[in-house]
């Protein structure tokens, strides 16, 4: 299944990204293989996920966090 998740970076950033396996994608991250943010920041961990029927639903979640505030996305986190 697609997943929206948001990933804990080593300077306490989140990054928002989507998936369909999030342990992979957390083990693609760590290996310096994910984005080029997460790269400068390693480790990190996904600390967020929701669950899409299909990919495009789950980018479109993506971008629309992704332009939150950092306290909307702990707010996120928290739920």
């Amino acid at each position: 299944m697609p997943y929206f998740y948001l990933a804990r970076c080593s300077n306490d950033s989140l990054y928002a990204g989507s998936c369909v396996d999030l342990q992979a994608r957390e083990q693609k991250h760590n290996e310096g293989k994910g984005a080029k943010y997460t790269r400068a920041h390693l480790p990190v961990k996904i600390v967020y996920s929701e669950e899409f029927k299909t990919l495009p639903e789950a980018l479109r979640r993506e971008a629309e966090v992704k332009k939150w505030s950092k306290i909307e996305k702990e707010k996120l986190v928290q739920q």
